[in-house]
C-alpha cells in the first residue's frame, strides 16, 4: 500500500510542478536593431516596434549593435536621456536582458548623443494572466500567433528547473522502494 501511495503521490506532484514555460527572445527594434534612428521622423520607432509586441515575464531582448551601447534607466533618466547609476550597462555588442517582472523597463543608449535622436525605448511587460475560461475566437489567435512571428526572434519552451529535481528526487524514491 506503501508503494502505491508514493506512485500517487509522484503522479500527483508531476501534473502540478512539471509544468511548460514558454518565453520569447525577441530582437530590440526587429531587422533594423539598436541603432540610432536614421531620419528624424524615425526618432520613436523603438517604442513603435515595441507597442507592436507583447512581452511576458521570462521573455528576453537581444540588442545587437556595433560601437554603443544600451543601458536600463529609471523614467526620469529615460526623460532626460541621461544616467549616472543605470540599473545596467552593456557595451558588449549583443547583449541580452531578460524581462523578469511585469511593469515598464526603460532603455537608453550609452553614447553621447544617441538617446536624444531617438535611441530610446519603453517596454511595457504584462501581468501574469491567468488562464482564460473560454478559448478566444480563432481570428484574434491567428492575428496574434501571426502577429509574435514577425517581431520574435525565437520562442524557446523549457521545463522549470525546480520541477525537474522535484520529479528527479521522486522518481528515485520510488524506484528504490519498489
Amino acid at each position: 500500500m506503501g508503494v502505491q501511495k508514493i506512485v500517487l503521490l509522484s503522479i500527483f506532484v508531476m501534473f502540478n510542478v512539471f509544468s511548460l514555460v514558454s518565453c520569447t527572445e525577441f530582437e530590440a527594434g526587429g531587422e533594423n536593431g539598436w541603432n540610432i534612428p536614421q531620419s528624424s521622423n524615425q526618432s520613436d520607432m523603438f517604442n513603435q516596434w515595441a507597442s507592436k509586441n507583447r512581452f511576458k515575464v521570462g521573455d528576453t531582448i537581444r540588442f545587437k549593435y556595433k560601437k554603443d551601447s544600451v543601458l536600463v534607466v529609471t523614467e526620469d533618466e529615460y526623460k532626460k536621456c541621461q544616467t549616472t547609476k543605470p540599473e545596467l550597462y552593456s557595451n558588449h555588442d549583443d547583449t541580452v536582458f531578460k524581462l523578469d517582472r511585469p511593469g515598464l523597463f526603460y532603455f537608453i543608449s550609452g553614447v553621447s548623443g544617441h538617446c536624444e535622436k531617438g535611441q530610446k525605448m519603453i517596454i511595457k511587460v504584462m501581468e501574469v494572466e491567468s488562464p482564460p475560461q473560454s478559448p478566444p475566437p480563432s481570428s484574434s489567435l491567428a492575428a496574434s500567433s501571426t502577429h509574435k512571428k514577425n517581431h520574435a526572434v525565437r520562442k524557446t519552451s523549457r521545463f522549470l528547473g525546480a520541477g525537474l529535481v522535484t520529479i528527479s528526487i521522486l522518481a528515485l524514491t520510488v524506484f528504490s522502494v519498489v
